[in-house]
């Protein structure tokens, strides 16, 4: 949800198919389009994520029902359709507990939510909670669709390179970018996830037995960090070194923490987990 490029999608599992019906497309959102259709369009009016999932037909009836409305109310609100199962980092974002959650974003910011199938009139009576909070609070004409996003070719030719699997085509281009703009943020942290799961997938997961069996080797643990981090645990990850920065000194020391500073520049600085690793950190150096 921060903007950064998330490369985390080359792993994500196929959607599921058979059993129920998929939802219609028409509101669909994705990891890759998520910020554009709920963070941004919600600044102009409030934007109802749904979540659901094609293996719960309570869910699917849920979304048909919210289409329904949203077809009717003249475009005071907007409808996010969003598959669990291939969208887990927006699940987890959002904290979601079950399936189906239907939450409310407005100004960019959570605004209420509910989970489980519900009957069509409690769903409207919801709804104009929703958007009665909200009336004349937001930027923009309640009845004027997103502006389209305009895509820069040079990142549209590295994302393209990566859909093929040519990581260093990829990495290549968006070092393209940074020799024509050093300070583009946005090629700096894709070029930094890029680099980081290129390593990381290389890693045997089984380094991280060998370096709780022998806290010592500094190898060992830098590599189970990283293999913590692409199983998205970056908690353990930052523990891990923070302990190795704790017990030594010199240059493992150093190593250790230039390790853990890069691996704090692939998230948002705002995030708590970085925040409260940051302050680990402080107290292991000082």
């Amino acid at each position: 949800m921060s903007g950064a490029v998330d490369l985390s999608a080359l792993k994500q599992p196929p959607a599921a198919s058979g059993g129920a019906a998929a939802a219609p497309g028409n509101h669909t959102v994705t990891e890759a389009d998520f910020e554009s259709k709920v963070i941004r369009r919600s600044m102009q009016v409030p934007v109802v994520v749904a979540l659901y999932s094609q293996r719960s037909p309570g869910s699917v009836e849920l979304v048909r029902t919210l289409e329904r409305l949203n077809a009717g109310d003249g475009g005071s609100w907007d409808l996010a359709t969003i598959e669990a199962e291939p969208n887990m980092n927006i699940v987890q974002a959002l904290r979601v507990q079950g399936i189906p959650t239907v939450i409310a974003v407005a100004g960019g910011q959570p605004l209420a939510d509910f989970e489980g199938a519900q009957p069509e009139p409690q769903v409207r009576q919801w709804l104009d909670a929703v958007i009665d909070a909200t009336a004349g609070k937001l930027e923009g004409d309640a009845g004027a669709p997103p502006e389209p996003e305009v895509e820069d070719p040079r990142f549209v030719a590295a994302e393209d390179a990566l859909s093929e699997g040519d990581i260093t085509g990829a990495e290549a281009a968006y070092e393209a970018i940074l020799a024509e703009e050093p300070a583009n943020e946005e090629a700096k942290a894709a070029l930094r996830q890029l680099r980081f799961l290129t390593r990381a997938q290389q890693i045997d997961p089984a380094v991280v037995a060998t370096a709780d069996a022998d806290p010592a080797n500094l190898d060992a643990a830098l590599d189970a960090a990283d293999v913590e981090l692409l199983e998205q645990r970056p908690e353990a990850a930052f523990d891990r070194i923070i302990a190795i920065v704790k017990r030594t000194a010199g240059d493992d020391r150093t190593r250790a923490r230039t390790r853990l500073l890069e691996l704090f520049e692939l998230f948002d600085p705002a995030e708590p987990f970085v925040i409260a690793a940051r302050r680990k950190l402080a107290t292991a150096l000082y």
